[in-house]
């Protein structure tokens, strides 16, 4: 069974932000499974690991110094 990826608002808008985060992402999400849309203005985050849990994801962007919103 697939999961539907986790969306997140957040406030990671350039590729500074993108390598401030990628250590902690990839440490709980794992790497190649999130990407950030820097052209969307929402900034979204989108987790496509259907082994993550949603404060897990909420947590490690938060301790990178960026806000983050669920938006699924």
């Amino acid at each position: 069974m697939t999961m539907a990826p986790l969306r997140f608002k957040t406030t990671i808008n350039c590729g500074s932000c993108i390598r401030a985060v990628t250590p902690t992402l990839n440490q709980e999400v794992g790497a190649g499974n999130w990407q950030v849309d820097t052209a969307n203005p929402d900034k979204v985050l989108t987790i496509t690991s259907g082994q993550v849990e949603v404060a897990q994801v909420l947590a490690a962007v938060e301790e990178a110094g960026f806000q983050i919103t669920p938006l699924n």
